[in-house]
């Protein structure tokens, strides 16, 4: 099979990967299955696709349509090739405004596409809680649905038309057809011919249409994909008396690829929503009360009605990212409704809201319901979107499963429901979680399990059995939004009975006759208790970090559940995944480490498990952001994983001359520093500064930092202390800000002073930064113990530690508390340590600092923040900081990660990529930015990519607000 793959390989234009690495990451979705696929493409055209088509065809293997991979029922999870569309099939292809249709590729963003369609008054209206990476392509194979399925229907009800490639290669397109046409569509001798056939015999008959309405969900119910939609089918010219046309699209949205191969996708669009917007949250005591208020409030011209439980609540106490979003929430609500109202006008919406906060008041049921405008709404909405996320976040083994979680009822059935689901989980023990989309009549309700154990992997199938039961007694449908896939494929004939099941047989057997497509999914079920990514684990993994937050580091990769936020790319909010957001390459993901790190932690045998070379590539473009701590809802943080890894790996392959430089380099730069003239002589010549880029494997575009003229300890040594009476501050000056940027040290030093502080600088300690980003991790613990030895007794809640450069001070509340013996004394430090701008913005705010101290002439700044400054603490800091003189204009650049890294941007191999993360967002916000118009940069990498890249010179915030003091005492 290999040579046939290498030959295959050989005559795609797009690229077929067959290796571990590729496999491996591919291996799962967002379910719980795991299936090593046979190879995984990234087709370039369709001529690509029909060659695998053909190729599967002669080898008797399959193919897995993929898009973002999102999927949590199991339907990206396959033994034959994974063709990946996301890379290559990402283009809109045409739009009419007049008509009110898109027609797109399948690897197309939803929100990328809504922000195509906006300057033209039109949006795409089916939006998932994944919609900043979600794919067009998978939302038509899954039928997706979302927050604003109320108003705006289902994705199935937006399909206009498909361009698909059939089981034989054969090119279609699927779209409304009139009568006589689809007749004489079933005398073609080709295999779109036999499919309109073989659907013309079936659904002509009277006993299986009857069957068809008395065995599937009720026609209420909007969310629904139980098997193949064959009751779409049934109200149209050629099987009833209504006027409505034919569209076999109705059939294939929601089929999970199991039928055709999709190309291109024309969609209907809607007019953009009412401008005005309103968000009440209306919270409860109890569930029940929750749920015997949907009928009442959803009597209203409601947007969206979304629900959350405590749990879900709760999750988020503990979410870097998402506490602060919790503000709208009133006492300990059990659970809360999220109703949006849109009017074209403010009285309007006034009025609208007015009457829904009557009719909550006239039921008695809630106890409090706020109202939220503007960017509140975005941040209640996000809190809700990142439910799937947070759920994973659960630390252990015992997690929210989605198996029950995708159950669809009518409204008027939803109370008696949800109360037969809680006796059926109080019977198994069991807290059920429960939030989602009420208003449609669909909870996303998830048991609590550990499937590492036999008692767990039982629990999932009885479970997952009795509720498909109770769905069936109440008409509802047992896959909403979320799927069949291989975990609800199996309960299928349970849902729609034996002669229906028949017919989906029928149809799968007719499109696809040697099963080709996705299978396992929908007609062929695999056992849904089986190949679950928990089958195999490993104990006993012994770590330098400390990772007992996550229970080990197994956990720790274990905490992704293939979510794919780490997927969303430049266009959306947020720095997480850089590498990806240059390659596009599913490899370069948060998500791709994580599961490449629990592959090889536990299947695989060796004495050391990390030496890896899957693991070395994977981890290759991780640039340490940390974006992943706090943007992944799980806080999977790859970073300190990497660290780890690097350290793991060098005990059996050493480190390279290149690598002992770069985590030494503050000695060397310490040495340089005593002849800093010669030192910059040396950098900057061409002849030694090759030799030096030659030994360090530094890029030749790329300049060497020069060093201070004169360091910050020979400043501090030799300058005269002034008394001042001022609260005191142990000032923290790292290496890079010692020998690197002395100037900038230097600046913070004399603003402090002018500003009533009474300042200690501590300047000979190393960070220990250089050493972790390199996995030198014996030597970076070495420092740290020395640091935390030297600064627990300084450091107090009276006497914080303030630092300067991003990466070096934050590591104190970061690495220092997984790396460190004295747990406490580490924990101490922590708590008192602050960035500059974390700590002058909080003076400000306290009225310490007042603007009549700063200059009041006019300036316009704009900021790039570092990225870990965005990860561990936030860039408001540095605007507020910024913002104090009076006539200062600071605005955030949202620039994601400049690309640098550290020593990342600097070497050879990661040049090109480095340059290119900074092209995708930071530099034209820098160039098109007027030479006027000051550019600050808080971290020291980013000052000098932004050079490099923009050929401007970026200031450090200090140094911004030092020099716009009216009286310094220095300078």
């Amino acid at each position: 099979m290999e040579e046939k793959l290498q030959a295959l390989q050989t005559s795609l234009l797009g690229e077929l990967h067959f290796d571990t690495l590729h496999t491996s990451i591919y291996a799962t979705d967002a379910s719980v299955y795991r299936k090593l696929p046979l190879a995984v493409a990234f087709p370039k055209n369709e001529e690509d696709i029909q060659k695998l088509i053909t190729f599967v065809q002669e080898h008797e293997t399959s193919l897995i349509p993929r898009t973002a991979g999102t999927s949590l029922a199991g339907q990206c999870v396959g033994e034959g090739i994974v063709v990946d569309v996301s890379k290559h099939f990402t283009g809109i292809l045409s739009l009419d405004t007049k008509a009110k249709t898109v027609t797109v590729q399948p690897g197309v963003i939803r929100d990328e596409l809504n922000a195509y369609l906006e300057p033209h008054g039109l949006f795409f209206g089916p939006n998932t809680s994944t919609s900043n990476r979600c794919m067009i392509g998978g939302m038509v194979g899954n039928n997706s649905s979302g927050t604003t399925s109320i108003k705006y229907g289902v994705t199935r009800d937006k399909v206009m038309s498909l361009t698909a490639l059939l089981s034989n290669g054969e090119r279609v397109t699927f779209a409304e057809i009139p009568k006589d046409d689809f007749i004489e569509k079933t005398k073609q001798n080709t295999l779109e011919g036999a499919i309109y056939k073989q659907l013309f015999t079936d659904l002509s008959n009277e006993a299986t249409r009857a069957e068809i309405i008395e065995q599937f969900p009720k026609p209420e119910i909007h969310r629904r994909n139980t098997g193949y939609a064959v009751d779409a089918l049934l109200n149209n010219e050629v099987f009833s008396n209504a006027d409505e046309k034919l569209n076999l699209c109705k059939l294939l949205c929601g089929s999970e690829g199991t039928l055709a191969f999709t190309t291109e996708i024309t969609l209907q669009l809607d007019e953009l929503p009412p401008p005005e917007t309103a968000l009440v949250v209306a919270q409860y005591e109890t569930l029940e009360k929750c749920l015997n208020d949907i009928n009442n409030v959803t009597r209203h011209d409601l947007y969206t009605c979304e629900m959350m439980d405590d749990i879900i609540l709760d999750r988020t106490k503990q979410n870097k990212k998402y506490e602060p979003y919790r503000f709208f929430v009133e006492g300990s609500p059990k659970a809360l409704l999220m109703l949006e109202v849109r009017a074209n006008s403010p009285q309007e919406l006034n009025k609208q809201t007015s009457l829904l906060i009557d009719a909550l008041n006239n039921s008695g049921l809630s106890y409090a319901q706020p109202i939220l405008k503007g960017t509140e709404i975005t941040m209640a909405m996000e809190l809700r979107k990142a439910g799937l996320g947070l759920l994973g976040n659960m630390v252990g083994d015992e997690k929210a499963v989605a198996c029950i979680e995708d159950t669809a009822v009518a409204l008027s059935d939803l109370p008696a429901f949800i109360k037969e689901f809680a006796a059926i989980m109080h019977g198994y023990g069991q807290q059920a979680v429960y939030y989602a989309h009420a208003g449609a009549g669909e909870l996303h309700l998830r048991p609590i399990l550990n499937l590492k154990t036999e008692k767990g992997k039982s629990l999932f199938r009885e479970i997952t059995t009795d509720v498909a039961k109770l769905t069936k007694k109440y008409k509802g449908s047992f896959s909403g939004e979320h799927g069949d896939g291989i975990v609800r494929a199996e309960f299928l004939k349970m849902q729609i009975g034996t002669a229906n099941f028949g017919l989906l047989k029928r149809i799968k057997k007719t499109f696809d006759p040697n099963n080709i497509f996705n299978p396992g999914k929908i007609t062929d079920a695999w056992p849904m208790d089986k190949n679950l990514r928990t089958d195999t684990t490993a104990e006993g993994i012994v770590t330098k970090f400390n990772f007992a937050d996550s229970k080990g580091i197994v956990r720790l990769a274990e905490k992704c559940n293939g979510s794919g936020d780490c997927r969303k790319t430049e266009h959306a909010q947020g720095a997480m995944c850089p590498s990806y957001h240059a390659t596009k390459n599913e490899k370069d993901t948060t998500r791709a480490r994580a599961n490449m790190l629990r592959e090889v932690l536990t299947h695989n045998d060796a004495s050391n498990k990390f030496n890896s070379k899957e693991l070395k590539e994977v981890f290759d473009l991780c640039i340490g952001c940390k974006a992943c701590a706090s943007e992944c809802p799980s806080n999977v943080d790859m970073a300190t994983a990497k660290a780890e890894f690097l350290y793991q790996y060098r005990k059996a392959n050493g480190a390279s001359t290149a690598e002992k430089l770069v985590a030494k380099s503050s000695y060397f730069n310490k040495q340089a520093s005593k002849y800093p003239v010669i030192a910059n002589f040396v950098f900057s010549n061409p002849i030694t500064s090759g030799i030096i880029k030659a030994q360090g494997n530094i890029a030749e575009k790329r300049s060497v930092p020069k060093i201070s003229s004169k360091s910050f300890s020979k400043y501090y040594n030799n300058i005269d202390k002034q008394e001042v009476t001022g609260s005191k501050i142990v000032l923290f000056v790292d290496e890079f800000s010692n020998y690197l940027d002395a100037e900038i040290a230097i600046d913070t030093f004399e603003l402090l002073t002018a500003l009533g502080y009474t300042v200690e600088a501590v300047h000979h300690l190393d960070s220990a930064r250089a050493m972790l980003s390199k996995g030198f991790l014996d030597e970076a613990k070495a420092e740290a113990e020395k640091n935390v030895a030297y600064l627990k007794t300084k450091v107090s809640k009276e006497v914080p530690l303030v630092g300067i450069e991003p990466s070096a001070i934050l590591g104190f509340r970061d690495e220092y508390l997984r790396l460190v013996d004295d747990v406490k004394g580490a924990r101490h430090i922590s708590e008192n340590t602050f960035l500059i701008e974390e700590f002058l913005a909080s003076e400000i705010e306290r009225g310490n600092i007042s603007a009549n101290r700063f200059t009041s002439e006019e300036k316009t700044v704009k900021i790039h923040a570092h990225c870990h400054q965005k990860a561990l603490s936030n860039q408001k800091v540095t605007f507020d900081m910024l913002n104090l003189p009076e006539n200062y204009k600071p605005t955030i650049i949202t620039s994601g990660c400049c690309g640098m890294a550290g020593s990342f941007g600097y070497e050879k191999e990661h040049y090109e990529v480095s340059m290119k993360i900074g092209e995708l967002k930071l530099f034209p916000s820098v160039k098109k930015t007027p030479k006027t118009t000051i550019i600050a940069a808080n971290g020291t990498s980013c000052r000098h990519q932004i050079k490099d890249g923009t050929q401007r010179e970026a200031l450090h915030p200090v140094t911004i607000l030092r020099r716009a003091l009216k009286n310094p005492l220095f300078r």
